[in-house]
């Protein structure tokens, strides 16, 4: 394919819309819950009881690893979706650690969708993995645009001074 489509200012343009647009939605969902007294017990209450009956809509599996990992440890994810929400979203808008926030983006979304939650989490993953794929077009208009090759230079610095020493 070619590589002006994926990573040229026009699509960098297009790739930063839509990260933004993803960033918006992380952290209109992870200000909400902040801000609203988050409790995630229902919820996983709510997906466990998806596993059951004739048509169920959770993997039994998937189940087993709410009953036994994510209710005894609600307080944990109480703290973790709604900030990690809310950090995913913060990153995407500004284009700083793009890709680390779209992979823990789309690992929400997957988990969101294996306790059996469709909503917006298709369209969502969706977003996450095309831009991923874009590369570096998504990271073109962002913080990451001088933050990496910052963080490079310091790297490779510090190999050196390893090496002479």
């Amino acid at each position: 394919m070619n590589e002006k489509w994926w990573n040229g200012k026009a699509a960098a343009a297009v790739w930063t819309v839509l990260r933004i647009w993803l960033g918006v939605q992380w952290l209109e969902a992870g200000w909400g819950k902040v801000t609203g007294g988050f409790d995630a017990n229902r919820y996983l209450q709510g997906a466990i009881a998806k596993a059951g009956g004739e048509a169920p809509v959770v993997a039994g599996w998937y189940a087993a690893f709410l009953e036994n990992v994510a209710v005894p440890n609600v307080g944990i994810f109480n703290i973790l979706i709604p900030w990690g929400e809310l950090f995913v979203g913060l990153g995407l808008i500004v284009g700083l650690m793009t890709v680390p926030a779209l992979a823990a983006g789309a690992f929400m979304n997957l988990n969101f969708l294996l306790a059996g939650t469709i909503s917006t989490n298709p369209v969502l993953l969706t977003a996450a993995v095309i831009l991923i794929l874009a590369g570096y077009g998504a990271q073109r208009y962002g913080l990451d645009r001088f933050a990496i090759p910052m963080a490079k230079k310091k790297v490779n610095r510090h190999r050196l001074k390893e090496v002479h020493a």
